[in-house]
């Protein structure tokens, strides 16, 4: 397979997957499998980036406000809380990272982990419907969801946005405030995630050479754009619908996956 071909296929992948609920490890793992390659760590991380840097250009404005203290008390509180799953988030990462816990590569349980969250989807909407969901997430909300994006760094496949969406949405939040508030904690989370493999691995590898260099940054802007587009095309799509065929697309993929695997 042409080697410039995967690097802007993979940087379409994590661009149309890190922040849909559907899992960006989880299709990478599979992509890789299916064509019978194996992009470094690095290069991952420079793909991911590139998919940060898209939603902190979202959000950047309301950041800047909540910062600034232009959205008053409100604000303030928003980013305690933030902060406060990001803690979380941090606390456990550093514990799993302790423990040597590792995400498996083979492909099966990535399958069965895409179906168990497209089951969950379908109850969390379920849930909404028999629920009013609210804007503002309480305390507990806030840590419940900082606990639950460690879901995808143990079970691949799981997604950490799916994770934190869903949490938020059986804590009692709108699609909107649940979809918002993982979104702005992605930004911290995976920014501190980046820049830890990041170094890790050029500790571990050393320098890139050029051509590495230039097949990152290839696949880090293909990634941005994507993320870009998919991230603005979401925020409007849930005004007005639901997940649910995010969760059935999981429950697709993972069944069609396993029946491919026994092959």
């Amino acid at each position: 397979m042409d080697e410039w071909f995967m690097t802007i296929l993979l940087g379409v992948v994590e661009g149309v997957t890190e922040f849909l609920p559907i899992s960006s490890t989880g299709h990478l793992l599979l992509v890789e499998h299916w064509f019978g390659v194996k992009r470094s760590e690095l290069f991952n991380v420079g793909i991911q980036s590139g998919a940060l840097l898209a939603v902190l250009l979202i959000y950047a404005p309301r950041l800047r406000a909540m910062l600034a203290g232009e959205m008053g008390k409100s604000g303030k509180l928003y980013l305690a809380k933030m902060m406060l799953a990001f803690l979380v988030t941090a606390v456990l990462g550093l514990a799993a990272s302790k423990l040597g816990l590792k995400l498996p590569e083979n492909p099966a349980p990535v399958a069965w982990t895409l179906i168990t969250g497209g089951v969950l989807i379908l109850l969390a909407e379920a849930w909404l419907k028999r629920h009013q969901g609210h804007e503002d997430p309480g305390w507990l909300t806030a840590l419940a969801i900082g606990a639950s994006q460690m879901l995808a760094a143990v079970f691949p496949g799981t997604s950490r946005s799916a994770a934190s969406i869903m949490t938020g949405m059986f804590g009692g939040l709108s699609r909107t405030a649940a979809a918002d508030f993982s979104f702005v904690l992605g930004i911290p989370t995976l920014l501190a995630a980046s820049v830890l493999s990041f170094f890790r691995q050029l500790k571990t590898t050393g320098i890139p050479d050029q051509h590495e260099w230039v097949h990152l940054g290839l696949g880090f802007a293909v990634s941005a754009i994507t993320a870009y587009l998919v991230v603005r095309w979401l925020l409007s799509y849930i005004r007005t619908r639901t997940f649910s065929p995010f969760g059935w697309y999981r429950i697709g993929l993972g069944v069609i996956w396993l029946l491919l695997v026994r092959k």
